[in-house]
């Protein structure tokens, strides 16, 4: 790749970057909608990728949603995808658990979501702890509370019902049970969100956790580059030649630097221009991973050169 990074795409560039890859990831809110508002014209990019013959895949942190949900909000917004193109950390955490963990068969306590539970039980793991845990009694013995002893792994995602009998009851099963696993969907602090408003993340409760099992989970999610190998083991997909085009730089454009894609960082969401460069003259390595080769004002830049 020729030229200096956080590169303008526009014009006469777009044609020749696109040429290049066979295969595009995006990132979902703040790339392709906001909300539940498509960004205009990213139906028609997603779509024209496609029928020029470009494999695309969806890569999300958020594990709310289960692949089929996000296939069925896409298709109601008019983006051409379907649910095996979708990367969720719901999927993807359920995926690891069972390829690399070994978990098929076994039970985890579960802080998430229905969606969590479900894309588990899909991979045949069963889940203990969705929904509200409420422990009566005026003395409670914290330390003694009751523990499942199926469970072989905690695992924490978003969680609206998160509270300190999840917490505690969590930490019981990571220092009493033997060998118990502890993964997390990712670490995303705080999600923005229109107006300057902004919601806690799923990297709280996670935190929450291991300062509390004075232990770190391993995460699935962006940066990670599992969720990456998730969608090349099933697709064949060669770094090489692959953009992912994200909003975030300490997610989507550090994932793409840990795997060795291109990268394009799009405006309409998280990042900015300026945060990009002030990255790019830290001088620290690590901080250099957030830059992107490109980046555009919206992903509907792209296309009058697929329009062409």
């Amino acid at each position: 790749m020729s030229g200096s990074k956080c590169t303008r795409l526009t014009g006469a560039l777009v044609k020749p970057v696109l040429d290049s890859v066979d295969s595009v990831l995006f990132d979902c809110d703040g790339v392709i909608w906001r909300g539940d508002q498509a960004i205009p014209g990213a139906s028609q990019v997603i779509n024209l990728l496609k029928e020029s013959g470009k494999k695309v895949f969806f890569v999300t942190n958020n594990s709310t949603k289960t692949r089929k949900m996000y296939a069925e909000k896409m298709t109601t917004m008019g983006f051409n995808a379907t649910e095996e193109e979708v990367f969720g950390t719901a999927y993807c955490s359920a995926m690891y658990l069972k390829n690399e963990c070994k978990l098929e068969g076994k039970k985890v306590y579960l802080i998430g979501s229905n969606a969590m539970r479900d894309e588990l039980q899909a991979v045949g793991i069963q889940q203990t702890g969705v929904g509200e845990d409420h422990i009566s009694g005026k003395q409670i013995d914290w330390a003694n509370v009751d523990l499942n002893p199926e469970v072989k792994a905690v695992v924490v995602g978003f969680d609206e019902h998160f509270s300190y009998t999840k917490l505690n009851r969590a930490l019981q099963y990571l220092i009493q049970q033997p060998g118990c696993l502890f993964v997390g969907t990712n670490r995303d602090s705080r999600l923005p969100l229109e107006g300057g408003k902004a919601v806690p993340g799923t990297g709280c409760l996670l935190q929450a956790v291991e300062t509390a099992a004075q232990r770190q989970a391993q995460t699935v999610g962006k940066p990670n580059r599992y969720m990456f190998d998730c969608v090349a083991s099933q697709f064949g997909v060669d770094p090489s030649r692959c953009l992912m085009v994200g909003d975030r730089l300490d997610t989507d454009i550090m994932l793409g630097s840990n795997c060795g894609l291109k990268t394009l960082l799009t405006l309409t969401g998280v990042s900015t221009v300026e945060d990009a460069e002030a990255h790019q003259k830290s001088g620290s390595a690590e901080r250099q991973g957030m830059v992107p080769d490109y980046y555009v004002e919206s992903i509907a830049d792209l296309l009058p050169a697929l329009q062409g």
